[in-house]
């Protein structure tokens, strides 16, 4: 599934794949977050952090017409206060969406797997 954007040149196809590493991406760049944690937390392991080529694995990208809605998983750093990373989060992916790829987002759901102790 992929959102469609029309313009007055034609059609825009951006995939799921590409609204994920764009999501990963402004997620991981917040201060706080450790890094992306897999949807399938249970399958995956509860406390392993995925990489750059796999942030397909931990967001969940719903399309409506011209809007998104995504499900973003993290993991925070132990000692960090876990609402103000969350919402920085939702602020960064719902810019970092709206610049790069023109999409508008419903909602950016923060689900917060595991927290980290982070190495000093």
């Amino acid at each position: 599934m992929a959102v469609k954007i029309k313009t007055k040149y034609g059609l825009i196809d951006i995939s799921n794949g590409v609204i994920a590493t764009v999501v990963g991406g402004a997620a991981t760049s917040n201060y706080g977050v450790v890094g992306m944690a897999s949807k399938n937390a249970i399958r995956d392991g509860v406390d392993s952090i995925l990489s750059r080529a796999n942030y397909k694995r931990g967001v969940v990208v719903k399309s409506d017409e011209n809007q998104v809605t995504v499900d973003v998983y993290i993991i925070v750093g132990y000692g960090l206060k876990i609402s103000e990373v969350s919402r920085n989060v939702q602020d960064s992916v719902k810019y970092n969406l709206r610049s790069q790829l023109g999409i508008d987002t419903k909602a950016v759901n923060v689900v917060v797997q595991g927290v980290k102790v982070l190495d000093e």
